[in-house]
């Protein structure tokens, strides 16, 4: 999956240099709480790769907040203050939620005065019931199996900062959209969108998600090794639903194991690979910096787009 011209390659140790040692650095028990399970993230690739990046999205925020008030004082109106919000994609498995979480921390930290969230679209999911009704439960993730029209809304709805902005809840656990249940984000300064659909372009729709971004992320890696992380994963959640009957990974913790991980493999050849091939890789090439992973996590280089 690699990109082409429109970006500068920068290796690890190039970027880590870029720190000026603004940025508050977290502690190891703070970032043991942002890792989702099997990911890999230490106090170096804190200091070495996400310090650096708040810089840069610090940089924009300067500038977007600056163009808004320049764009205010053209027109003869009074500056009204927008959220500044980020989007983080890529595959399942891959590291997007570590990501946009230890992005919300150190901008916290960066910003102590302002409100920095965060939400995945997983909770923008249809439910279970009505992908089954539609007949692509076996499609849950591609494109047709989200509620575009309540994603973009929601979007809408907090870049022009409406108060008290409801969104679903998606459980891993149960493996649905939580009935009836919402959280509540209330006009942040910085809002973090992550989720594998938020470079995406559906066709049925005239406005998309990635038009409210004002700063795109796209965390990549090989095939193989994504493949193999969504195995770890699944077999940590066996792990973790061992006690919980009502979990949905409790049948396959109870069963045969060796049978459950080929189920799994199964469902990563049938359902996720197609949708990384064809739907989520394609737009890694919209996003304005590019993570790359190699073996175990590791972040060996970013590409920064050079427009």
């Amino acid at each position: 999956m690699n990109s082409n011209s429109n970006y500068y390659r920068i290796d690890r140790d190039e970027w880590k240099n870029f720190h000026q040692d603004s940025v508050p650095l977290l502690s190891e028990d703070k970032l043991k709480g942002l890792i989702s399970l099997n990911d890999k993230l230490s106090l170096a690739d804190v200091k070495d790769i996400y310090v650096p990046l708040v810089e840069v999205i610090d940089l924009y925020a300067k500038n977007y907040r600056n163009l808004r008030r320049m764009k205010s004082s053209f027109l003869g109106r009074s500056y009204e203050p927008a959220p500044l919000i980020i989007g983080v994609s890529g595959s399942v498995a891959v590291g997007k939620s570590t990501t946009a979480r230890v992005l919300q921390k150190l901008l916290q930290k960066f910003y102590p005065d302002k409100k920095i969230g965060m939400i995945t679209t997983d909770g923008f999911l249809y439910p279970n019931a009505e992908l089954k009704r539609r007949g692509i439960l076996n499609r849950k993730g591609f494109p047709e199996s989200y509620d575009m029209g309540k994603l973009i809304q929601f979007l809408l709805d907090i870049k022009t900062v409406k108060p008290h902005v409801k969104y679903p809840i998606y459980s891993h656990r149960i493996y649905d959209v939580v009935p009836n249940a919402y959280n509540e984000i209330h006009q942040p300064d910085i809002l973090i969108v992550e989720g594998i659909n938020v470079l995406q372009l559906p066709t049925n729709e005239q406005i998309y998600a990635s038009d409210f971004f004002d700063y795109s992320i796209y965390v990549d890696a090989a095939v193989e090794n994504i493949e193999n992380w969504y195995l770890e994963r699944f077999e940590m959640l066996m792990d973790l639903a061992i006690d919980q009957p009502d979990n949905y990974y409790y049948s396959y913790a109870i069963g045969n194991r060796q049978e459950a991980i080929e189920m799994a493999r199964g469902v990563w050849k049938t359902v996720n690979l197609p949708n990384l091939v064809n739907f989520i890789a394609p737009t890694m090439t919209r996003a304005d910096l590019i993570i790359h992973k190699t073996d175990n996590h590791f972040i060996d280089y970013l590409n920064i787009k050079k427009y």
